[in-house]
């Protein structure tokens, strides 16, 4: 991708999510996936267009509709939004960041060990 990620807003990434889970979704697709109460029609139809502009979406269009899909992965946007977090948040430390989580989520020693375990055998995948 070309231009730079940004942050999306709560409605968007919601948006965003249902793309991501069903690939590619008519406005009507993306409703029914979204919780009660549902958002009306044009408001979904308008963050859609919004993540077009953002490049985060394109869409296939079939006359007057069109079927959307995300042009951003999951993967990529959960990274790009870990690395701005930690560094808005954390001086860019991973330490720091880890460090707060095992902290205020009161982690033990096992759940550690299961994390380290966990990110090693990433590592070698």
């Amino acid at each position: 991708m070309n231009q730079e990620l940004k942050e999306l807003t709560r409605a968007e990434e919601q948006i965003m999510q249902v793309l991501w889970k069903l690939n590619k979704a008519f406005v009507h697709d993306i409703i029914d996936q979204l919780p009660d109460p549902k958002p009306a029609y044009n408001t979904v139809s308008t963050i859609v267009r919004i993540l077009v502009k953002k490049g985060f979406v394109d869409f296939k269009a079939y006359g007057k509709t069109h079927e959307y899909f995300p042009l951003i992965s999951k993967d990529n946007y959960r990274s790009f939004f870990l690395q701005d977090v930690m560094g808005r948040y954390f001086g860019g430390s991973v330490e720091s960041m880890l460090s707060f989580f095992a902290k205020d989520k009161n982690l033990t020693a096992k759940d550690l060990e299961l994390i380290i375990k966990k990110i090693e055998t990433d590592l070698k995948d």
